[in-house]
């Protein structure tokens, strides 16, 4: 069991992808396109707040839908923008304690690999800021002829679907831990020898307290 796995957004950072893709289209004179398209899904996006709809669902479309705000795009240019959010959004607002922890365990000679609903260049980008060898298994992007399309290369890696990437990336292999900090991460957590729920929200919260797993914050 030499694998050790972590969510990104609120696990590892309280910073938002969205919020870095809106932020770099202000500054890239795309202001306006993104305003169409946050418009758009607003209604969407206050019925999930209210709990008046699946809110990861909504977060999967809202996702899908974001993708497209970059089509068109080579892949340098993507790696760009995913360096750009991880700089100005993602890693300013990373949680230090959670993130010097798992790095004393990849010290130990423990493969550390992060499992996200992120576009997985970005989620990519955020890697690499913590050191050679570390994973990221996120949402791929469908590239034709060296430009993003604008569509997702399947379904957004969240909830089952982010333990299934992960269980087939482990081929077998035991999970020594994963940490989490929201419901749909319950199924990749339950994948772990050793569950860790991070600043969780109140439902997760309540379910660790049951199962007796560590919680931080």
């Amino acid at each position: 069991m030499n694998t050790i796995a972590a969510d990104l957004e609120g696990t590892l950072t309280t910073g938002e992808t969205w919020r870095g893709m809106a932020a770099w289209m202000q500054a890239h004179g795309r202001a306006g396109q993104y305003r169409r398209f946050f418009y758009r899904h607003l209604p969407g996006a206050l019925a999930a707040r209210l709990g008046l709809g699946d809110k990861r669902a909504f977060q999967d479309r809202f996702m899908e839908g974001a993708a497209g705000l970059l089509a068109g795009l080579g892949q340098e240019e993507l790696w760009a923008v995913s360096e750009w959010v991880v700089t100005n959004e993602l890693w300013p607002r990373r949680r230090l304690q959670v993130l010097d922890e798992l790095l004393r365990i990849k010290q130990q000679g423990r493969r550390l690999v992060l499992c996200s609903a992120t576009f997985q260049p970005i989620l990519e980008a955020f890697a690499r800021r913590m050191g050679e060898g570390v994973v990221a298994l996120g949402t791929p992007l469908e590239m034709e002829g060296g430009v993003f399309t604008g569509r997702l290369r399947g379904p957004v890696r969240s909830g089952a679907r982010k333990a299934e990437q992960l269980r087939a990336f482990l081929r077998g292999e035991a999970l020594f831990a994963a940490y989490g900090d929201s419901l749909p991460d319950l199924p990749m957590l339950e994948l772990a020898e050793e569950p860790v729920v991070v600043h969780p929200e109140a439902r997760l919260r309540r379910l660790a307290m049951e199962r007796n797993w560590r919680v931080i914050g």
